[in-house]
């Protein structure tokens, strides 16, 4: 298939949705890298940096029990390999939860990988990995993971690329007790993140720049002083209760069959005593 028929079937099946943009001075905290983080645009746009000193990140001042969250995100360009961009929900502790949308660098011309991780309780080992139907660094694309009681579904361009189910039922650990905050960072994993760590970061083409802008959010807001959470709309929002449907599931199924590289379902070698519970309980 090819790519001007891949964007054709993906922008018939993918949902509009109006982005509102919000105040990056108002919304986040820069917590490393000083200098190398930018806010821009008066507040609605916010550029990360990484050079062989140091990367930079920001967090959500707000912490909230489910949401849905949105950036659009336009990523490292031209040799970008060792590089990792990153868009998650974090917990703090020992026994912390996380979702993760990280963006692995490439050799240039090369594609970039799209890392996914569910991680509860202090425990991950969940990834599932994909590269994408466009080049990530030409334009801004939107990246969003919903999280609700029901499911956690990661989406590009509304488009869903993967589901995590509540299967709590079943023994399966899910995110559903801690509250979280949206990180976002760039930094150096060249130990890891391309070709496994062949690749090493060249630090002659730093430093290297992720821009970030319209950051949209719809969650239940934590307070720490009341211990308790208040859902913007209510728990009858949409986004509360909000799942995949069949035709969203034959997108999610399309997307993985093309463009999926690595899924810890399928990985028996790896996971040895065996795999993961929600992975036998869907095959």
């Amino acid at each position: 298939m090819g790519s001007s028929q891949i964007l054709i079937f993906v922008s018939i099946l993918s949902c509009s949705s109006l982005i509102l943009a919000g105040d990056f001075r108002q919304d986040v905290d820069i917590i490393w890298g000083n200098d190398k983080a930018k806010i821009l645009e008066n507040g609605q746009a916010i550029t990360l940096s990484l050079d062989k000193v140091s990367g930079s990140g920001f967090q959500s001042q707000a912490q909230f029990l489910f949401g849905k969250i949105s950036m659009e995100i336009k990523l490292v360009p031209g040799n970008s390999a060792g590089t990792v961009t990153s868009f998650y929900l974090a917990s703090k502790g020992a026994m912390w939860d996380e979702i993760d949308f990280e963006f692995l660098g490439n050799l240039s011309r090369d594609p970039y990988t799209v890392h996914t991780n569910v991680i509860t309780q202090g425990k991950g080992d969940r990834e599932q990995q994909f590269r994408l139907w466009f080049d990530p660094t030409i334009d801004f694309h939107t990246y969003s993971i919903l999280w609700n009681p029901k499911t956690i579904v990661f989406y590009v361009d509304g488009t869903p690329i993967r589901e995590f189910k509540n299967m709590k039922t079943m023994n399966v650990s899910y995110p559903e007790k801690q509250e979280m905050r949206v990180h976002s960072s760039l930094w150096n994993g060249d130990d890891w993140a391309t070709r496994g760590g062949l690749v090493k970061t060249d630090w002659s083409k730093a430093p290297f720049t992720a821009y970030y802008r319209n950051y949209e959010v719809q969650e239940c807001v934590w307070s720490v002083r009341g211990s308790n959470v208040s859902c913007g709309g209510g728990d009858s929002s949409s986004w509360f209760k909000e799942g995949i449907d069949e035709n969203s599931m034959k997108t999610l199924k399309w997307v993985q069959s093309n463009f999926m590289i690595y899924d810890y379902c399928n990985d028996s070698k790896r996971f040895r005593l065996g795999l993961a519970t929600e992975c036998v309980a869907l095959n």
